[in-house]
């Protein structure tokens, strides 16, 4: 799933301030958050996607049945920066 607009900036923000504290960056450039997808919750990275403006999320199968969806649906996920 692709994140991207206003939430991308902000996401981009934090691992910016993140980089800055400790002065490295995580591998790949990836960003740590929680997840909340339906009634699924997990902790995973985001990472940055060099053909778009925006961000990776993955989701593994399990969730995408779990929650009962499809290759192209639409769906609304809680993102919180670790």
């Amino acid at each position: 799933m692709t994140i991207a607009g206003d939430a991308a900036d902000e996401i981009r923000a934090h691992a910016a301030l993140r980089r800055m504290e400790t002065g490295k960056s995580r591998g790949f450039g990836s960003v740590r958050v929680e997840v909340t997808l339906g009634d699924s919750c997990w902790t995973t990275s985001v990472f940055p996607r060099t053909s778009h403006e925006g961000y990776l999320l993955p989701v593994k199968a399990t969730v995408r049945k779990a929650e009962g969806l499809g290759e192209d649906d639409g769906v609304q996920v809680t993102l919180s920066l670790l």
